[in-house]
Parts: C-alpha cells; structure tokens; sequence
C-alpha cells in the first residue's frame, strides 16, 4: 500500500468536539492510518505527497442515517450507484436505518432477523467507490426473542434500524428490545415524528422516554417533525444522540441547533440524510445540514463538521471519523465554493454555502481527484 504525504493544509478540522481545529499543515499516512500529524520528520521511501494548496482538510463524513437495501441501487427511487454519487458530496462512511425498502421485505420474526444478518454480511464487503457502509440493521418485528438478539450480535449485526418502522408498536414492548440490544453492544434508533411510509408510527416524546434509544432519529421530521417542545423534551430526558436530516423540516432542525448550542451538548448532534426516501436522494445532503447548522443555527462551522464526523464515530464504535493517529485515513479535502461570499470553507459555510470538493480518500486510498457534485472549490488539493 502506498503511503501519502500530505503538506500545504490551509486548515486541518479534527471531527473532535474537544478539539475541533488541529495547529498543523501536514499528515502522514501508512498502511490506510494516519500515522503522524504535523511537519513530517521522518518520510518513507514510497510516499506519494499531495499539495494541499492551502484547502481545508477533513474527515470524510458519515451519513447516520441511509436507507440502503443490498448493493448499491435503491428500490424507492429506482435509481443505480446513489451511493457512489453521495459519496461525491464527501460522504465516506454511510450507516443503515434499516433495509426498510427491500421489496418483499419479511414481517415475522425470523424474517427480520435472516435480513439483517444477511445484509451485515453483504455490506461487510461491498464498497460503492470505496464507500464504507454499516449495513444490517434489524427492524424490530414480534416474536422475535432474546436469544434472536445474541445470535443477530454473534453473526456481526451492530445497529437496530428505526424503532417504528416494524410491528413493534408497544414503548413497552420496544423498551425490552432496546434493552437486549444495548446489552449485546448494538446501537439502537428510534424514529421520531410523523409517519413516513404506510405502517410506520407517529411516535413523540413520551414513547420515546419510555424506550431510551441511543439516538432520537430524524428530530426534525423524517419528514415531518414533532413539535418543539416534545423536541426539548426529548433533550432534557434522555441521553440519546440528537439527530438532524436533510429530508426534514429546516425550522425544527435550527431551533434543535440552538437548544444544543445553548446547552453546551454539540457532542450529542449527529447529521443524516434519511434518503433515499419519497424526498428522493439529495447527493450534497450532509454537506448542506452543516452549512444549515452554521448559517441558520449560529453553531460555530468546525463543530457543525465534528456532528458530520466524529461524533457520529463515536456513537457507532467507529475508528474513523476523527483526523488523529491511528484512525483510519478517510479524509476529504474542501474549501469555499467559487463565487461564495466567504473566504475559506468556515466562513462560505457560515454565508450558507456548499463547499466544494478536491479530493476524497478512503483507508489512505485516493478514490476521488475531485467531486463531480459539488461546485468546483477555489483552492483545489492535487498529487504532486
């Protein structure tokens, strides 16, 4: 493998809400990790430099929130390589809601969970463009027991899909699924606010308190949202990771912003899409949440990209998602927009603007020498 010099960064943004910005120009990376951040003393024989010609370097983002189903094509928009075209807006690492969509999807028990081991297994292996996906995530249907949780968990299922979505209905009965799921490591969501396909819920706060998920999906509607005060609830009562999604309601998602923001709780903010979905694929969607978190929200623009990174790492036991040594070397380099009002990538984000993109690299791989969705970027990272 090829190991990648990378010198000439305007600005190094690390995913990490407690240090957000990195006082460094250049990073080295080898065997797919970033092994040394700052000027390189020490550089390998084999090492391919990349000029970052004074651009923004950071993680490659994570959508929290895909509705993949198996391989990249996607039966509500009937629409082939979406995911290779998200991953053109930045997105390296995409993580299922659940494989909802699946035509003929199974609704018993044992359905449910040969679907989500199933895709666990598949999306262990499939890279749309070098994408990364955490797919497989069971929707919670009756019947299904405690011993389905430990075979689910043996067979690599880490994530149940929105809670919602299945037959369980019950807070109650969701609560002791919840329960089994978090016991065994996985990460569990909840759907929240209006329905979004027939024989989903509305679900609000109360059920939601009730369940204790380990993330609020979609607060601000998927794609309608609850009101704002089961929103504040929600955030007062639980610990729960804060979700906000492209195919939602921009005024719950600035008013959730703030709440946070006055709150001190950035590290609880995640960022999805929700898509595919009737709204459609929005390919430059993660990339848009934070330019609306830092125009519309106040929130400064390097913790609007730590909820687009980091954060959402974190949540899911992700080694990446964070530019420090030893993550892997999934990075994107970006800067203000040609034509922004802003100077640079924080200030264009600040204005509201669509970044634009240079570069993508995946596992110290360069998979992308620039994004054929985002406007073309005024400084531009290049292989000297």
């Amino acid at each position: 493998m090829t190991n990648l010099l990378i010198k000439n960064i305007g600005l190094m943004l690390s995913g990490d809400v407690k240090q957000s910005v990195i006082d460094a120009d250049s990073l080295l990376i080898e065997g797919g990790q970033i092994a040394e951040i700052g000027p390189s003393t020490k550089v390998p024989d084999n090492v391919t430099v990349i000029d970052a010609s004074g651009s923004a370097l950071c993680p490659g983002l994570i959508d929290s929130h895909c509705h993949v189903v198996l391989g990249d094509y996607t039966p509500r928009q009937l629409m082939q390589n979406f995911l290779d075209s998200i991953l053109h807006g930045g997105v390296t690492t995409a993580i299922s809601a659940g494989e909802v969509h699946l035509p003929g999807r199974p609704k018993d028990a044992a359905g449910a969970k040969a679907l989500a081991i199933l895709a666990a297994k598949s999306w262990a292996t499939v890279r749309p463009g070098g994408m990364k996906v955490l797919g497989g995530s069971v929707i919670l249907e009756k019947g299904l027991i405690e011993a389905d949780f430990d075979e689910m968990a043996a067979e690599g299922v880490r994530v149940v899909g929105e809670i919602g979505l299945g037959s369980v209905k019950d807070p109650d009965e969701a609560a002791q699924m919840c329960r089994w799921a978090k016991n065994r490591n996985m990460t569990v969501m909840m759907h929240s606010g209006g329905t979004s396909i027939p024989g989903s819920s509305v679900i609000g706060a109360e059920e939601i308190m009730t369940v204790q998920p380990s993330v609020v999906s979609h607060i601000n509607g998927g794609p309608t949202a609850m009101s704002f005060r089961e929103a504040e609830q929600v955030i007062a009562q639980t610990d729960a990771a804060i979700e906000i999604v492209q195919c939602g309601n921009v005024k719950r998602a600035v008013e959730v912003t703030e709440l946070i923001k006055k709150r001190g709780e950035e590290e609880r903010l995640i960022l999805g899409n929700d898509a595919p979905s009737g709204t459609g694929v929005v390919t430059l969607g993660i990339l848009r949440n934070i330019s609306w978190l830092a125009s519309l929200g106040g929130l400064d623009p390097a913790l609007a990209i730590c909820a687009a990174t980091g954060n959402t790492a974190h949540l899911y036991g992700l080694n990446r998602g964070r530019i420090a040594e030893g993550c892997e070397a999934d990075l994107i380099f970006l800067d203000a927009p040609m034509g922004s009002t802003g100077e640079d990538l924080l200030s264009s984000l600040v204005e509201g603007d669509t970044p634009g993109i240079s570069m993508i690299i995946i596992d110290g791989v360069v998979v992308a020498t620039k994004s054929r969705n985002t406007p073309p970027p005024i400084r531009k990272a290049r292989v000297v």
